[in-house]
């Protein structure tokens, strides 16, 4: 086993570290946690107790994993889990809180990258390939699904959904659900367009990239989509929208000759 541990970062003896892991001054992994392979901890991190994470995370100076929900009614002894996949950046000043009640769990998936001063509330879900920009802050209860980019400084309600390929454009406030695939901004938030450059940089193009601006222009028209040719982007999109929301979903921007 490789580990390059400074001296003056302080272990619980109860942590699990795997494989070639680095851990930096002043860290503090504390019980009940465990680090997969080729972990980096910088300096001054803390991971909380029932923190579990993957392989190949890299935790820059000051992030704090795991601590305890921002809910004045949480008992401290209650075991509850903030589980993190493989090969994530957390950047200096990421803070992200484990579940709020019995065994719940926070999760965050693999490949996202969170920009510094970010944070992930309780019991919030997190898909895969997401980034948050500087200053990011999500209520608890927050669901995000995978490749999602959220800009500087956008906070979003609790219990709020932002789905798979949106793009949510800085200083946006949410408190409503923000469909798959679309650009939202504005104040109030509004659905302005597809996600464009985002989803021809994932390789949607073609007659996929065309059912789904289809779909876009009929849901614009609070029109059905349940005739159009199921491809995977629109399965996903009508699973998505079937599930009842708890905040309603923002409505469209009005734009001229659209």
């Amino acid at each position: 086993m490789t580990q390059s541990i400074h001296p003056t970062a302080y272990i619980a003896d109860t942590a699990s570290l795997g494989d070639n892991i680095s851990i930096g001054p002043f860290a503090v992994i504390e019980a009940n946690t465990r680090i997969g392979d080729h972990c980096k901890i910088g300096a001054h991190a803390v991971v909380r107790p029932y923190t579990k994470m993957g392989t190949g995370n890299t935790l820059h100076a000051h992030v704090v994993l795991g601590d305890i929900p921002q809910d004045t009614s949480f008992d401290e002894a209650t075991i509850t889990w903030l589980e993190i996949g493989d090969n994530n950046t957390f950047r200096e000043g990421f803070t992200a809180h484990r579940g709020s009640t019995e065994n719940a769990v926070t999760r965050i998936g693999s490949h996202c990258f969170f920009m510094n001063n970010s944070h992930v509330a309780h019991d919030c879900q997190i898909g895969h390939h997401t980034i948050f920009a500087n200053n990011v802050a999500i209520g608890g209860f927050v669901q995000i699904d995978d490749h999602v980019f959220m800009g500087g400084s956008v906070v979003a309600h609790q219990f709020c959904r932002i789905g798979s390929y949106a793009i949510v454009q800085g200083t946006t406030g949410l408190n409503k659900d923000a469909i798959p695939f679309c650009l939202i901004a504005g104040y109030p938030a509004k659905h302005y367009r597809l996600n464009t450059v985002g989803l021809k940089r994932a390789g949607i193009t073609g007659e996929r990239y065309k059912v789904i601006a289809t779909a876009f222009r009929l849901l614009r028209k609070n029109a059905s989509i349940e005739h159009l040719e199921e491809t995977e982007e629109i399965k996903y999109l009508k699973a998505w929208l079937a599930v009842k929301s708890k905040r309603g979903l923002h409505g469209f921007m009005v734009l001229d000759n659209k």
